[in-house]
């Protein structure tokens, strides 16, 4: 089973950078996050989308 989630450091991961700036990512707003206490969760598949729609805005 694929996982719905990521984290904010799997994210910095995927993406290749600092967890700062991926904290920073994360508060941009339109980013799809989800909270949870004080976890915050990235769905993949939003994330995915988002990530189709900004490129193509550069």
């Amino acid at each position: 089973m694929e996982k719905t989630t990521i984290s904010v450091k799997e994210l910095s991961s995927q993406l290749g950078i600092s967890l700062p700036k991926a904290y920073e990512l994360v508060k941009t707003p339109g980013f799809p996050v989800i909270h949870i206490g004080t976890r915050i969760l990235i769905p993949v598949d939003a994330f995915k989308e988002w990530l189709v729609i900004n490129s193509a805005n550069e």
